[in-house]
């Protein structure tokens, strides 16, 4: 007698109502996996996935609420067993980075084909990690780059210790994948003040660009300090 096979049960969270549609409408007819719930808010996502334990969560990534990175940490500290593949409109490798180091088991443009799509969850409902082809090396490039500069800075001095209390709160922001603009609206202060913050960090940690900023954050235990004080 053929054994019932469960279908793998999916929730989609995406701050853009049409590309929720749209994806929400391909896997119903592309595919055998069962759509158990699909939410523009990552709050509300938390919940769903409380409550419906999906095998797999599709997860954007640029969340205006709460960050969708903070989203796939939340989830692995719950605990659930659910296997997230992160949504995004950027092939930066520094996201890329950051999702899969905060337990993310594949990532997925947003403008690849509906066929390509089907195949990610595929691969990541099967036990597998997936990274489209064009991103696999660029995604190795700079995790083997982190690593190196990791066990530079480990034995010098932390320059976080230098940053004002807004230059931390503008940090923060860029950790979590907010551009300038974004950083503007959240902290109520212009563009033209955010790029002066952000200069101002990039002399003090003594770095060239946004990438290196959030890696020397995330490697001086930037995260640990917000928390300790918080």
């Amino acid at each position: 007698m053929r054994e019932f096979k469960r279908k793998s049960r999916i929730l989609l969270i995406d701050d853009n109502a049409d590309h929720l549609r749209g994806v929400k409408e391909l896997i119903t007819l592309e595919s055998s996996y069962d759509v158990v719930g699909a939410t523009t808010s990552a709050n509300m996502g938390t919940n769903l996935a409380k409550k419906y334990r999906p095998d797999i969560i599709l997860m954007d990534i640029n969340m205006p609420e709460k960050d969708g990175l903070q989203t796939i940490q939340e989830l692995e500290k719950l605990d659930l067993g659910v296997k997230v593949i992160a949504l995004s409109g950027y092939d930066d490798a520094d996201l890329i980075f950051r999702a899969m180091k905060l337990g993310a088991k594949g990532y997925v443009l947003k403008t690849m084909a509906s066929a390509q799509l089907i195949y990610a969850i595929d691969e990541v409902a099967s036990g597998k990690i997936y990274l489209p082809t064009a991103l696999t090396s660029r995604f190795f490039e700079y995790f083997q780059r982190s690593f190196k500069e990791e066990a530079q800075t480990s034995t010098e001095e932390n320059l976080l210790t230098y940053l004002t209390a807004r230059e931390e709160e503008v940090l923060e922001l860029l950790t979590q994948g907010n551009n300038y603009k974004g950083i503007a609206g959240k902290l109520f202060i212009s563009e033209t003040t955010v790029k002066t913050h952000v200069n101002n960090i990039f002399q003090k940690l003594q770095v060239n660009d946004r990438t290196q900023a959030v890696l020397y954050a995330l490697n001086n235990g930037f995260a640990n300090r917000k928390a300790i004080r918080a």
